[in-house]
């Protein structure tokens, strides 16, 4: 009896214990309490700051500019596929707006941090904007007024700004803020802007704020800078009107630059025809005012200016200077090909160096080395491909972290893990790590996310809010009142499509009761004004008439659901993909298809109902395929935020490839950390691990998959929520260079093995030669393995390492060794490894001969420098052999109904922004599945892909959409077309009083519409997507009047 009672009076305890931490977080929600600070508001803090808000922490999120963007918000398009920047970008600038869980600070700075992981107490200083957020409109009238006139930073200093102005147009938030040129501030002379605020917004008495905020952990994310080439005189900038710098550029041919899109000469205003660009401007050197490492992405983003180049000019002229093309990504060499091949562009393998100006055309000379001899040649414009530096006062940021920095001045990281600072607790993202392309640090900050769930997860959701939205009116009885918002998109669309023309095109529709323009419709004004006009004017249908609807189309459906509506009463018209990009020189056709586009778009909103969407409840465990070292280090982080995890692996052991590799350039023992990892992951009581497995059955969908997996432990059936991919890649097994005919040929990987077994005739070799690019960068395989050449060099160090004397000679057609690799491709140089370059119309030939007595391998090449035939006698040939996909890519994709790209491997959603998550919902991949990576990259990538899943495990319920098919019994006559034609299983047949017939599950149904298409009868419907809905649409298009009512006659009667 008393040990009931005392069970009952514990049991009372731990519930009031329960009450009291309960309200004790409650209220420290309202205070400056919370679990993450991510600091820098560039792309990567952005995903950083969205996945930890999704997956249940509070976040402070701090910028030290006016508003986040970071340079992505720079830039014009992004590579490889020239997706606007501002467009995919500012649609999460909103969305972080919006997100109940995280606390924007901008125009702020971290001064210091006390504490430790899991308690640091931050302080951040909040610099005056002299501007009352809260009483300001944006009106902008104080800009207008004001007379101190200055050089816009955003602008590269191209154009000029008034000492009070808003950021940029889609800046968030979106208010004016005065900077240090106010002519009040350094005389206190004018304050005019005071006198014509009428909301009294204007305040020069506000002072730095500074606040203490706890934390439990910090990601570090301040981005990078472009290097000023102002620090070495022979570029002459800044000294030749019309040298410009990369970043400059792409301010020129961006519709929101100095010109609205034009890309004019500083000089004279004039376009330029001849346009030179020189590549590693900063970079790639040791010299005084210059760095060592290569900064990565400058070739790429030279060879996507080009294009875009010829894009606004078609007869320019583009010449690109340069020492290897470094297109090492993912597509990257597809797209350096479309770039080689446009008309009137030359790469030329030289450095180059600026050597005067016209003094009247000034236009600028360039020197340059060729086979021939030195050349001189005039362009119009020559654009200094700048690399990548530390951001501005590094120094003083490493202080108030308490990090270290590497020798370069980014941040030091471990040599197995650059997520991690050297602090614990402080985790990094980004090009704060080292130059590195968008999708790394996009998936850089889901890993850096991740780290800080692990930490973390004991209070996971204590701090968290639910988004609240108003209560849905419901307009299905009421007559459409269509309201058309047609976007300028900067200039994108407005300097080719007559926007106020259109606009009034559309007021004349039927049932459009409102019709306005807007610069950027994207912005938060211009989405809570579409908010305001849906409540004040009973607007129950939108129509938006912009660009990228894949990015916008959630930003503006959240929108309606803001002001009260179904958010499925929203339709997309696409002016600019389908209209001022394409008829860009034809500007009265392309006014006149925008108000074709448009009046469709109203015929087809006439029909929209409202949809509902469902909540589906998700299974809290996850499936990772794949043992490799990504699959386990994603298996372990997702497991240490308490969440239960099945490991599958092919094979019987743990560790994939890497169980091939001994050793990495920065020094790392592999062996010996896959010791450890796989220790952990068999010592963690939530992993499960499946090895010598196979997957003969997947199915379910997001929050609720089934896979059944057959293993030495016989046939189980796993259900679990989430589902990532690392299922690895192969080593291609080349036919050429007398592989498999002669012992002495080996690859990469079996060298290093060798060398790790100290076999003789390896270590103890006169002469290594090796041949890069077999099996990729050809016809059959159109993409660089990424990886070849730094193993090339690990392994051409470690030979010169056992063997001093060791002859190494690398041939090559391009050196990929970017970020820190570069001072590895020099050291190497340095210690007389040779380097031979040949092109691919003319490659390495190997035959084995008797050479004196002794047998070799002879290396034929062709030196396109010397011009002549060079001969190379080896002891052994070593082969750098492309990364392929792995053998069961095809049966994994179709297995988990996940796309592969062109070369095989595993197709990411977003090549720039969703880099971990496929296109189908709650799965993710990482590692070399992915494409071929380097350890750290991998590590980073599989952190990333843990993040993602935490952002679907960590909540009860996803988010199925309304937008899904529906049979129409009546018409079904059971035929069964529409099953086989489902590739998700989401149609299956039913008894009914009318007999057997086909019946849609929501769940699974994606709404792709094959189904629609396979019906005989038009039984089946897709919602949102109706054949009443698409014909209309369809109808509109062929007619300049639009008859609603007679189109809806005519298919209520069929």
């Amino acid at each position: 009896m008393d040990s009931h009672i005392n069970l009952i009076y514990g049991k009372d305890i731990r519930k009031v214990e329960k009450e009291q931490i309960e309200q004790l977080y409650r209220s420290l929600a309202n205070s400056n309490f919370g679990d993450v600070m991510v600091v820098g508001g560039g792309i990567s803090g952005i995903q950083a700051a969205l996945d930890l808000g999704t997956a249940g922490f509070k976040v402070y999120f701090v910028e030290k500019s006016p508003t986040v963007g970071g340079k992505m918000a720079h830039l014009d398009k992004t590579f490889p596929t020239n997706d606007c920047s501002m467009c995919i970008e500012s649609p999460k600038f909103v969305e972080c707006k919006r997100h109940p869980n995280i606390e924007m600070i901008t125009y702020a700075e971290v001064e210091s941090v006390e504490g430790e992981a899991g308690d640091f107490t931050v302080t951040v200083v909040k610099k005056p904007r002299y501007i009352d957020e809260s009483k300001c409109t944006g009106c902008t009238t104080c800009v207008e007024y004001c007379p101190a006139v200055y050089p816009d930073k955003f602008n590269q200093d191209i154009s000029k700004n008034k000492a009070i102005h808003i950021y940029f147009a889609q800046a968030i938030p979106l208010v004016p803020y005065i900077d240090d040129s106010c002519l009040y501030l350094k005389e206190k002379k004018c304050q005019i802007c005071l006198g014509v605020c009428q909301s009294n917004a204007i305040d020069f008495s506000q002072k730095p704020v500074r606040m203490d905020i706890n934390v439990g952990a910090i990601i570090l994310s301040p981005g990078i800078e472009a290097y000023d080439p102002r620090a070495k005189e022979e570029y002459h900038y800044n000294d030749f009107a019309n040298v410009v710098t990369g970043l400059d550029y792409e301010r020129l041919l961006c519709a929101t630059g100095p010109y609205e899109g034009e890309i004019l000469r500083a000089s004279d205003l004039k376009h330029p025809h001849n346009v030179a660009w020189i590549h590693c401007v900063g970079s790639r050197r040791v010299t005084p005012g210059d760095n060592s490492y290569c900064s990565a992405v400058c070739c790429t983003y030279t060879q996507k200016q080009v294009i875009l180049t010829k894009d606004h000019d078609e007869g320019a002229r583009c010449t690109i200077f340069h020492n290897d093309i470094r297109s090492y990504g993912k597509d990257f060499e597809r797209f350096y090909q479309r770039a080689e091949n446009l008309p009137g562009i030359r790469f030329i393998r030289s450095y180059a160096s600026i050597v005067r100006e016209d003094p009247v055309t000034k236009n600028i000379t360039v020197r340059y080395t060729t086979p021939e001899g030195v050349k001189k040649e005039e362009f119009d414009m020559v654009v200094l491909s700048v690399g990548l530096v530390p951001p501005a006062n590094v120094e003083k940021v490493a202080r108030a972290f308490g990090i270290e920095l590497n020798d370069h001045g980014f941040c030091k990281t471990s040599i197995s893990n650059p997520l991690e600072t050297t602090r614990p607790g402080i985790f990094v993202s980004g090009a704060f790590i080292g130059p590195m392309d968008i999708p790394e640090g996009v998936l850089g900050a889901s890993g850096a996310g991740s780290m800080c769930g692990e930490i973390l997860s004991y209070r996971r959701g204590n701090l968290s809010k639910e988004r609240v939205y108003p209560q849905e009116r419901d307009v299905s009885q009421e007559e459409p009142k269509i309201g058309v918002y047609v976007c300028h998109c900067g200039a994108n669309i407005g300097r080719i499509v007559n926007v106020p023309a259109t606009v009034e095109y559309s007021k004349t529709l039927p049932h459009v009761v409102h019709a306005e323009e807007s610069l950027f419709i994207c912005s938060t004004e211009a989405a809570a004004m579409l908010a305001k006009d849906i409540q004040e004017k009973g607007l129950n249908r939108v129509i938006v008439a912009a660009c990228t609807p894949r990015t916008h189309e959630p930003l503006f459906r959240d929108t309606l659901r803001e002001a009260g509506i179904n958010q499925y009463y929203y339709d997309m018209a696409n002016i600019r993909e389908h209209c001022s990009w394409v008829h860009s020189k034809e500007k009265e056709a392309a006014t006149e298809k925008a108000q074709d586009i448009i009046r469709m778009s109203v015929a087809r909103a006439h029909f929209l109902e409202p949809l509902q969407e469902f909540n589906l409840p998700v299974d809290k465990r996850a499936l990772v395929v794949g043992g490799g070292i990504a699959g386990m280090i994603s298996a372990l982080s997702i497991a240490n935020q308490r969440h239960e995890v099945f490991l599958v692996e092919k094979e019987k052991e743990l560790g994939g490839m890497a169980r091939r590799l001994h050793y990495t350039l920065e020094g790392m023992d592999v062996q010996a950390y896959l010791r450890d990892l796989i220790q952990k992951i068999y010592q963690h009581p939530m992993i499960h691990v499946y090895t010598n497995a196979t997957i003969p059955e997947a199915s379910g969908y997001v929050g609720n998959f089934i896979t059944r997996v057959q293993s030495d432990r016989g046939l189980t059936e796993i259900k679990h929520g989430a589902i990532v991919i690392a299922i690895g890649a192969d080593e291609y097994k080349p036919t050429e260079y007398l592989y498999g005919q002669d012992e002495r040929v080996l690859t990469q990987l079996e060298l290093e093995e060798r060398i790790a077994r100290g076999e003789e005739n390896v270590v103890q070799a006169r002469n290594v030669a090796m041949i890069q690019c077999v099996g990729c960068r050809n016809e059959d395989r159109n993409y660089c393995a990424r990886i070849c050449c730094s193993h090339a060099i690990k392994n051409a160090l470690k030979l010169k390492e056992i063997n001093p004397g060791v002859e190494v000679s690398i041939l090559f057609r391009d050196m990929r060794t970017y970020r820190y690799i570069e001072n590895y491709y020099r050291d190497a140089s340095e210690k007389n490894v040779k380097f031979i370059r040949y092109e691919p119309e003319n490659p390495p030939r190997v035959e084995a001969v008797v050479e004196e007595g002794r047998p070799v391998l002879r290396v034929t090449a062709s030196d396109p420098i010397l011009e002549k035939a060079l001969a190379l006698d080896a002891d052994c040939l070593v082969l750098s052999v492309a990364t392929i996909p792995s053998a069961e890519s095809e049966e994994i994709s179709k297995k988990f109904k996940v796309a592969l790209g062109p070369d095989g491997f595993c197709q990411e959603a977003h090549v720039k922004l969703r880099p971990v998550d496929f296109a189908a919902e709650g799965v993710y991949l990482c590692g070399i599945a992915h494409y071929p990576k380097h350890i750290s990259e991998a590590v980073a990538q599989a952190y990333g892909a843990a993040g993602r899943a935490l952002t679907l495990l960590a909540n009860d319920t996803v988010v199925a959409s309304g937008s899904v098919c529906e049979v129409n019994e009546k018409m079904c006559m059971a035929c069964g077309a529409c099953v086989p034609a489902c590739t998700y299983g989401a149609i299956e047949f039913k008894e009914t009083k009318q007999g057997k017939k086909a019946s849609v599950i929501p769940v699974l149904c994606k709404g792709c519409g094959l189904c629609n298409s396979k019906c005989p009868t038009g039984a089946i419907q897709l919602k949102h997507y109706t054949d009443t809905e698409l014909l209309t649409q369809i109808d509109a298009a062929g007619s300049s009047e639009l008859v609603v009512e007679s189109a809806a006659a005519a298919f209520a009667e069929a």
